[in-house]
């Protein structure tokens, strides 16, 4: 293969911490239920955390068609071999693909491939955010990254430690991960990572590790995607780490409202479905039930459909204004 004018290391080192800059203005995603409730910045570093067949790979098409980036670099690790042509016609489109650079390596891949692609992506995204451009980086997953280090770590004679991860996979996820940021000059690399849960458990070792690291996690739940809302996102779970401050003031009250809504639905939900709860006992539980539809409607979105941030919380204002001028 022929060298480029500019090389880039595979394993290069993050930016000083204290030379970098601060994360950017709110980006906007083109989903609606991260824009208005898991604001993301530009140059933040957030988690979609989700077991199989929950919709993390039509999520990250959605990022990648809809994201207000320059550019979006893609990194399949350890992917399906029968889902990449589908990923990159079905789901990413002629438009996606048009302003993106996607890296793969497939299940069969030998380990040390899967470790490299992953460096790869990362490479790909510092060339572009250290050219000035504003960087969406898609991985999918962290957790077949890891597990591409724990071959080769089980092979070199590493001991294995959590669930047979050896110490070597929980060195190297921090050099991976904080790589992706915001730069020294005006690029910025605004990262989402896929972490692969086993079994649904989110308390497993990488996910833990991974949680630690990034600065906000996006909860998907099965329970979710089975009543057929999709994304199928947990908000109440799912958390931005620069909320408020990425949040427009204006519409943060009614944010924090409908958060408020939703979690106090959540706590009566199985007394609601049984047929226990009377109507009028709680007027906050009433008005959870009322505005639960609604909500979910709201949270609900095509994957063909671009939602941007100004509308977000126009809709969602509406939703809770509707319900004030109902009393």
């Amino acid at each position: 293969m022929p060298q480029g004018a500019s090389p880039m290391p595979y394993r290069n080192s993050p930016p000083p911490a204290h030379s970098r800059r601060r994360v950017g203005a709110p980006l906007d995603l083109g989903v609606r239920a991260m824009n208005t409730f898991l604001t993301c910045c530009r140059g933040q570093r957030m988690g979609i955390f989700a077991g199989s067949g929950v919709g993390k790979s039509v999520l990250l098409s959605m990022l990648a068609r809809n994201v207000d980036a320059a550019i979006s670099v893609i990194g399949l690790i350890g992917e399906r071999g029968r889902e990449v042509q589908e990923f990159l016609q079905d789901d990413l489109g002629e438009e996606g693909l048009a302003r993106s650079v996607v890296v793969v390596a497939t299940s069969d891949e030998p380990a040390l491939m899967r470790r490299q692609a992953a460096y790869l992506t990362l490479a790909v995204s510092e060339y572009f955010r250290d050219e000035g451009q504003d960087v969406l980086c898609l991985m999918d997953s962290v957790t077949r990254f890891a597990m591409a280090q724990r071959e080769i770590g089980l092979s070199a004679g590493e001991p294995p430690t959590a669930k047979g991860y050896t110490p070597t996979v929980f060195t190297e996820l921090p050099k991976l991960l904080e790589r992706a940021g915001p730069g020294l000059g005006e690029g910025a690399i605004t990262a989402i990572f896929t972490v692969l849960v086993d079994g649904d458990d989110h308390n497993e070792p990488i996910a833990d590790a991974v949680r630690g690291i990034l600065d906000g996690h996006i909860v998907m739940q099965r329970s979710i995607a089975e009543r057929g809302r999709y994304p199928a996102i947990n908000i109440l779970k799912s958390v931005s780490r620069t909320m408020p401050k990425s949040a427009d003031p204006q519409f943060w009250p009614v944010i924090q409202k409908a958060r408020a809504v939703m979690a106090t639905y959540a706590d009566m939900e199985e007394l609601i479905r049984l047929g226990a709860y009377r109507a009028g006992s709680s007027p906050e539980v009433d008005e959870a039930i009322r505005l639960h539809e609604p909500l979910e409607a709201f949270l609900r979105q095509r994957k063909d459909e671009n939602a941007s941030l100004a509308d977000g919380y126009r809709q969602l204002a509406q939703i809770l204004g509707n319900l004030e001028t109902e009393r």
